[in-house]
């Protein structure tokens, strides 16, 4: 688990987070939604320790951020797993190198155990006989299940996406949204994404929370986001026509039941 504990963070004396407190569980899909510029990864680079928060704390099942030495903070960057943007693969490396690569740098296995759990999360992630390949000769699809597999590898306790599904069609969206739930529920991660896709915020939202303006206006789950009553949320949540059809066809049922 990890919590933000009324988290505030300025640039050039300018507010961007305000007092946001929230908690992200373990063994779940923990989702930090919001338009462009709200600041969620303003938030997610202070949750890493990418950034530090001039107020508030970053907790790690009950280890202090701020706390730590160099040593310790070393320790918890080997229990994170970084699954960025673009992927952020290495062009000149094949599959095989690119899971490698954090296990050469950071493992203490032997050479062959190495490339026994390279093997694994390659096979795991759904990307058997594609080892020799390079980034250039797989699809968009393929290369984020690439960076999953190299994000695991560690085996990590806590695991960060940023924009998973950025560029992707919505078919491979939704297979890259059930890789990433059914390893967090596999092997019991405390898993952090951000996203604006809200197909993920139904497809795996399991725990939400929505930041507006640099402030937490809503927590909840695909389950109770349709029943807010935070007009921020739902301006987000029906900006597009899709989910303006959904919500006149709730708005529908409801007056049928009265």
């Amino acid at each position: 688990m990890i919590e933000a504990k009324d988290v505030s963070k300025w640039f050039d004396g300018v507010q961007i987070l305000h007092n946001i407190s929230a908690t992200f569980e373990t063994g779940k899909t923990n989702l930090i939604i919001g338009q462009s510029g709200s600041g969620k990864t303003v938030l997610m680079k202070c949750l890493i320790g990418l950034m530090h928060p001039e107020q508030g704390e970053i907790v790690y099942d009950g280890r202090r951020l701020r706390d730590m030495d160099e040593e310790q903070r070393k320790r918890l960057h080997m229990e994170i797993g970084m699954l960025f943007q673009g992927s952020a693969l290495f062009d000149n490396l094949t599959v095989l190198g690119n899971v490698m690569f954090p296990l050469k740098m950071f493992s203490p296995l032997s050479r062959a155990e190495q490339l026994e759990r390279a093997h694994f999360c390659i096979d795991r992630v759904g990307l058997v006989g594609a080892d020799a390949k390079y980034p250039s000769e797989i699809s968009g699809g393929m290369q984020k299940r690439v960076a999953i597999a190299r994000a695991i590898a560690l085996n990590p306790r806590y695991l960060f996406c940023d924009e998973p599904n950025s560029g992707l069609d919505p078919k491979t969206s939704i297979l890259i949204d059930e890789l990433l739930s059914d390893i967090t529920h596999e092997y019991g991660i405390t898993t952090v994404i951000n996203t604006h896709d809200m197909n993920s915020v139904l497809g795996i939202g399991e725990n939400i929370v929505f930041i507006n303006k640099g402030h937490c206006d809503w927590t909840g789950n695909d389950r109770t986001i349709f029943r807010s009553t935070s007009e921020s949320l739902n301006d987000f949540v029906f900006a597009s026509k899709l989910f303006q059809e959904v919500k006149q066809y709730l708005e529908r049922d409801a007056e049928s039941r009265k």
